[in-house]
């Protein structure tokens, strides 16, 4: 426990002091933001900063936090240190910049702003990969939000006509499609805060029943090895932590989601307690979500799965160990209201997935979203895309695994182009760009081993992909040391 309230410590502090000093680096200043400059009703409205803050922190954190923490807590000690460096120095960053750069920008999205820095080519690569990154997201936020309601209840006569989970899958599907077509402050702006609060409640109960408890959990100076309290998974910590555990940590989703809330800020200043503030909190819930899981897994001197009741069956499933654990712990109410979070951050983050590719599609097609209309045009085949991506995972037995296994690559890819982009950005206004070259080349690293390594991709030798992922980054590194001496040189 030492080592967790040293963590939380550390994010806090990175909040108030790097934080400020990357505000500082970017320059936010007192221009007219696109919320007010471009207003429409739907997607461009000024919200209240404290609203802001709450969608964005929802948005951003799905299952990422918690499922991400709990398989990244089978590494050990390990991942305490990825969640708080990774989310104060790279995480954060990348959030931060890229909802100021989208400010900046007039709203644009994600693919826009690589195709800005990154190049014409760049920009048509990272608009396909984000829609079909959103497409994952809002397959995979269907499915595990409906497995944690229908392991509490769902009517026998839909399990019995249609299969487990059908009632809750074609409940979320539904609100999906309504809340992506409405404008912004409809249901996101009314709703998402009181879930939020759900989310942010969890957390703090989980974390004060935890220093009621005070377990004894393996610390970050008893070594980083992959197991310290048995075989839960033979998985190598590089690269394999660094997917699993992407939301608490760094995520490219996240960099479509901050212009969503860039069209809604009415003053630049707002950007660090938004962006930057909204991701070290999902580091918190990360780091408790760790720590709860380090205890399950690893507690002495009996760990946690042995004494809750389906604990020792519940081991390889994230779902059923937060149903556990919330019931366990937080007793009914609390534990409704706890699970409520859980079940509101995907459902959430999906839907707001949809409504990022929705943007997306139509800024690249140039057609305008103020008539239903012409969002149905989007709307109805996009849909029907991610319903044949969710048939498919339901059908394949492994169908869930391989997905969430293509979506974490797929998400941390995202994060590097955002932070290459983001870097050019820094190095063209001469700027200290250092700040994003170091978090890209380290990611750079991670994605490319992680490509030729897992099972699901290429599954090459693990030294085999560590020198290429290696080489990927001496490769990044020549490329932008090049480009770099020929901008200064042009200045």
């Amino acid at each position: 426990m030492i080592s967790f309230i040293l963590a939380l410590v550390a994010l806090v502090a990175g909040y108030i002091f790097y934080g400020r000093f990357v505000e500082r680096v970017f320059g936010a200043d007192n221009r007219p933001t696109p919320a007010v400059s471009k207003a429409d009703g739907v997607d461009f409205i000024v919200l209240p900063p404290w609203k802001i803050f709450m969608i964005q922190f929802l948005n951003i954190a799905g299952t990422g936090p918690i499922f991400g923490a709990i398989m990244g807590a089978k590494f050990g000690p390990a991942a305490y240190l990825w969640i708080v460096f990774g989310c104060i120095f790279a995480g954060a960053v990348h959030d931060y910049l890229s909802g100021m750069l989208s400010m900046r920008h007039g709203g644009a999205n994600l693919p826009d702003l690589v195709g800005t820095y990154l190049g014409k080519t760049t920009k048509t690569i990272m608009l396909v990969f984000s829609v079909l990154m959103l497409m994952m997201v809002g397959a995979v936020f269907v499915f595990s939000p409906a497995k944690i309601l229908g392991g509490m209840w769902e009517p026998a006569f839909m399990v019995n006509s249609l299969g487990q989970y059908s009632f809750w899958i074609i409940l979320v599907f539904a609100y999906y499609i309504i809340a992506t077509m409405l404008p912004v402050d409809k249901i996101i702006g009314r709703i998402y805060p009181v879930f939020a609060f759900a989310l942010i409640f969890m957390a703090i109960a989980l974390m004060v029943v935890l220093f009621i408890k005070f377990p004894d959990i393996p610390e970050v100076w008893e070594g980083l090895k992959n197991t310290p309290g048995g075989a839960l998974t033979q998985k190598p910590i590089f690269p394999c932590l660094f997917i699993s555990i992407a939301c608490g940590a760094i995520s490219g989703f996240h960099a479509t989601q901050s212009p969503l809330m860039a069209r809604c800020v009415n003053h630049e200043k707002m950007g660090r307690p938004i962006f930057y503030g909204a991701m070290i909190t999902e580091g918190v819930v990360a780091l408790i979500w760790a720590t709860v899981a380090s205890y399950f897994f690893y507690g002495k001197p009996v760990p946690a799965f042995d004494l809750i009741p389906g604990g020792a069956e519940a081991i390889n499933d994230a779902p059923s160990i937060v149903n556990l654990v919330c019931r366990e712990w937080l007793g009914v109410f609390g534990g409704i209201l706890a699970l409520l979070g859980v079940v509101a951050a995907p459902i959430t983050s999906g839907d707001t997935a949809l409504r990022s590719a929705r943007l997306i599609i139509a800024d690249f097609l140039k057609l305008d979203q103020k008539l239903v209309r012409k969002r149905l045009y989007i709307c109805v085949p996009l849909f029907a895309l991610v319903f044949a991506l969710l048939m498919w995972e339901m059908g394949d037995a492994a169908g869930f695994e391989k997905l969430w296994s293509w979506f974490g690559w797929s998400n941390q890819t995202l994060s590097v182009f955002t932070l290459w982009a983001a870097t050019v950005y820094l190095a063209r206004e001469k700027k200290l760009f250092w700040i994003t070259l170091v978090p890209a080349l380290f990611m750079t690293w991670v994605c490319t081993t992680f490509f030729f390594y897992s099972p699901n991709s290429l599954g090459l030798d693990l030294y085999v992909s560590y020198a290429i992922g290696f080489a990927a980054v001496i490769i990044a590194a020549i490329w932008f040391s090049v480009w770099h001496r020929k901008l200064s040189n042009s200045l």
